[in-house]
């Protein structure tokens, strides 16, 4: 699967979904994961397994400052050990990282945690990267918020070295300087594919010239196709002709007719209304569509996604 996730198998849209539990803020968080726990969590992943969703993604944030946690929470688990407690409780749902605030730690240090995350999983990971957006955070740990940009910059880079087939990886940048330093184990299917989040203009040109793929913030559906569209262009005249996932964020999800209130941005109705409406995306060029559902508790969030997956998915195509 080259470049990571591109098409469901029948040519349709991939589909995957950003974990609850994990991550607690206000924006996305449905009010039953405020006393949901581990075991909530692995079921959740269980039934992404089941219901052929292409991945499951963990968020990525070391330390939330007090005048964002009325908003974020502070509720934010660690993508790695996260992702490899639901590689041992899965078989086939591919792990996400979105995204990976990469910049916060040395690229090898990532390279080794995220390596050992893909060779002890059979190869099922996809490191989603960011330029992270709390100042506090970085301040914390000692890297330059203001410069966090072309930090990202050259650690893609430096992680696309480190984290594919060569046991004593080389990068040589401004920040980062390393050769000769071997590191097993190594990724299991040679390389890992880096998708790069992100919807500025620095995010899209990123994606464009150092990813395997586009993972854009929540972009409105009318925006995707102009920025599909630099993508393109920047890829051509860059000479880059490689496999590469375009992704997009969907509107809240439910599968029927719901008995109350979802919110008024939530797409709803039968499964042909919803699978028309999402075929949208794959017009625009978008390969892979993150998608989440209005849910009450763990049970109806399951059950959602069991029907989207038997109902929705097959009419993607």
């Amino acid at each position: 699967m080259a470049g990571g996730v591109t098409a469901a198998p029948d040519g349709g849209l991939a589909y995957g979904i950003q974990l609850p539990v994990q991550a607690r803020s206000v924006v996305f968080a449905e009010t039953w994961e405020a006393e949901a726990g581990p075991a909530d969590l692995v079921e959740v992943a269980r039934a992404a397994d089941r219901a052929g969703f292409a991945y499951v993604a963990c968020c990525d944030h070391v330390a939330i400052p007090r005048r964002l946690a009325d908003a974020m929470g502070t509720t934010w688990y660690d993508p790695v050990a996260t992702l490899a407690h639901l590689a041992a409780v899965t078989e086939r749902v591919r792990l996400l990282s979105h995204v990976a605030v990469v910049g916060l730690r040395h690229p090898l240090l990532t390279a080794k945690q995220y390596a050992t995350l893909d060779h002890l999983s059979g190869g099922r990971l996809l490191l989603g990267v960011g330029a992270g957006h709390v100042p506090e955070e970085f301040a914390a740990l000692g890297v330059d918020f203001a410069r966090r940009g072309p930090l990202l910059d050259e650690t893609v880079d430096a992680l696309r070295a480190a984290l594919g087939p060569e046991e004593y990886p080389e990068h040589h940048g401004p920040v980062y300087d390393f050769a000769g330093l071997g590191q097993r184990p190594r990724p299991a299917r040679g390389r890992v594919p880096v998708w790069v989040g992100g919807s500025s203009p620095a995010a899209v040109r990123r994606a464009a010239t150092r990813g395997d793929g586009w993972l854009p913030q929540g972009d409105p559906r009318d925006e995707l196709p102009a920025k599909i569209g630099t993508i393109r262009q920047l890829r051509a005249q860059a000479g880059l002709d490689g496999a590469f996932t375009v992704g997009a964020i969907t509107e809240p999800l439910y599968v029927g007719e719901p008995s109350w209130p979802v919110g008024r941005r939530t797409l709803t109705g039968a499964p042909e209304v919803l699978a028309a409406s999402l075929r949208a995306y794959a017009a625009m060029g978008v390969h892979q569509i993150q998608v989440r559902f209005r849910s009450r508790s763990r049970a109806e969030l399951t059950d959602q996604m069991a029907a989207f997956g038997t109902e929705v998915a097959p009419l993607l195509g």
